[in-house]
Parts: structure tokens; C-alpha cells; sequence
């Protein structure tokens, strides 16, 4: 995002600005830990056959967005300051609907 976006409303910018709104609705109030794992579930295309989908279904997402940006935007969604996160473990994996899991390490650290 540029300084331009606070008055020039491109779409891609409101739609990032839509996914941590729904973030902060459906965490009601939580928040992430300093130390934590996420996994990101990837919706699949619906133009891939059903054989291609139970073939890739829990298998790694090699494609865009990136998992460093996923959970860039996951962490401006529910972190004030997203300073005080010191490790984390991201994945990125098919499904067959969206979903963000989020596991806390801190009992591991």
C-alpha cells in the first residue's frame, strides 16, 4: 500500500482492508500470541476436477499469494503491534474450503 491509498481506493486495497475487518469480527476480541503456528487452508480452484482435488487436498500450496504475505495481513488484522512476535511457523496447504488455523507455541518456546 502507498500514502496515494488513503484517498485513492483501489480495489486490491479494499479488499485487504475487507479481510482484516472480517479477521477482527471473527476473532472477537482474541488475539494472537508472540509465539505461534499458522497453517492457512486454501480454498481449491472449483474448475479442478474432483480426482485433482482428492489428489492434492492437505498437500503444500506452491502458488500466490505468499505465505509470508498471508500472514503479514493476518498479523495487521489482529496485532496492534505485531513487534513483540518473535517466531512463528507458517503453512500453506490445499483444501477444500478456506480456513486459517492458528496454534499457540508458547508452551513449546
Amino acid at each position: 500500500m502507498t500514502r496515494r491509498d488513503v484517498w485513492a481506493k483501489r480495489k486490491v486495497v479494499i479488499r485487504y482492508r475487507a479481510f482484516c475487518d472480517e479477521l477482527r469480527t471473527q476473532a472477537e476480541g482474541w488475539t494472537l500470541p508472540d509465539v505461534f503456528r499458522v497453517v492457512f487452508v486454501c480454498p481449491m480452484p472449483k474448475s479442478w476436477s474432483k480426482k485433482k482435488k482428492l489428489e492434492q487436498a492437505g498437500k503444500p500450496m506452491q502458488q500466490r499469494p505468499d505465505a509470508d504475505n498471508l500472514c503479514k495481513a493476518l498479523m495487521d488484522g489482529l496485532l496492534k503491534e505485531d513487534s513483540t512476535v518473535w517466531k512463528l511457523e507458517i503453512e500453506k496447504i490445499w483444501g477444500n474450503e478456506g480456513a486459517i488455523i492458528i496454534d499457540d507455541l508458547q508452551d513449546e518456546a
